[in-house]
């Protein structure tokens, strides 16, 4: 008797082709990486909290024609411009210490693309940063109204929210620069403002450096923008002292970035 054999079909594996992350997914990603880690939170809420204690301070200690909404919204740039490069640098900084590069670039090995995402998510926080402070301003500006004789007045210029979303970009870009140079979260943090400190106390006491300071001096050339009062050279000058503090270490560190061996 013959036994029939029934052989089983053959199925070829298919494929399934993942695209990658779009550049936008990423930034999303990283963005959350800034925001959701208990670092982030606290200094996201000191953050508002200089928000609060600064206005607070112009409503009362301010004289009644500076109680305006450009006023009160000038001081909101102090406390983002300190805590908010923190955030650029811990996001940086974050994928070594904590060990999440090997996920990171496991999943997107195209590290230039990570870095172009921590960027951008840091432009997203500088401007969501500014939108925080109008809305600080608006409530200062209200109080003032109501309960301190203050001016009153709500202009705000184009010209003056452009240069407060530029000093908050620079800034935050500043921060990522260092912790992709360092790559070490308290290194990172302690030379990004000791450096800066050192420079603008040396170029105060040697008088051969107050020209140089002029133009590369970051918090001399940066001043003209949290008032709003860019004009001929001062571009210029930002422009040297951008290159020394954010061009040149984020150059460094993409570098590093791209071939530091991932453990």
């Amino acid at each position: 008797m013959n036994t029939a054999t029934v052989e089983a079909p053959v199925r070829t594996p298919t494929h399934v082709e993942v695209g990658r992350p779009s550049i936008g997914r990423l930034t999303l990603v990283e963005l959350r990486k800034m925001t959701d880690t208990r670092a982030g939170f606290w200094l996201l809420a000191l953050t508002a909290l200089g928000y609060a204690a600064l206005v607070t301070v112009v409503l009362f200690a301010a004289d009644p024609p500076d109680r305006t909404f450009y006023g009160f919204f000038q001081i909101t740039l102090l406390p983002s411009g300190v805590l908010l490069p923190v955030i650029g640098i811990l996001a940086v900084t974050g994928e070594w210490t904590q060990r999440g590069a090997l996920t990171t670039f496991t999943l997107v090995p195209e590290r230039e693309r990570v870095a172009a995402a921590k960027l951008l998510a840091g432009v997203v926080l500088a401007a969501a940063s500014v939108v925080a402070g109008l809305f600080f301003a608006a409530l200062g500006n209200l109080a003032g109204i109501a309960f301190a004789d203050g001016d009153g007045s709500w202009q705000l210029t184009v010209g003056a929210l452009g240069s407060a979303a530029l000093f908050q970009v620079v800034n935050i870009t500043m921060g990522v620069a260092f912790g992709m140079l360092l790559m070490n979260s308290p290194l990172a943090i302690v030379l990004y403002f000791l450096l800066p400190t050192v420079w603008s106390v040396l170029t105060s006491l040697v008088g051969a450096l107050k020209t140089p300071a002029q133009w590369l001096d970051l918090s001399v050339t940066s001043m003209p923008l949290t008032e709003n009062a860019m004009a001929g050279s001062d571009w210029a000058k930002l422009a040297a002292s951008v290159g020394l503090w954010v061009v040149v270490p984020l150059a460094a560190g993409l570098v590093r970035l791209l071939r530091r061996e991932v453990s």
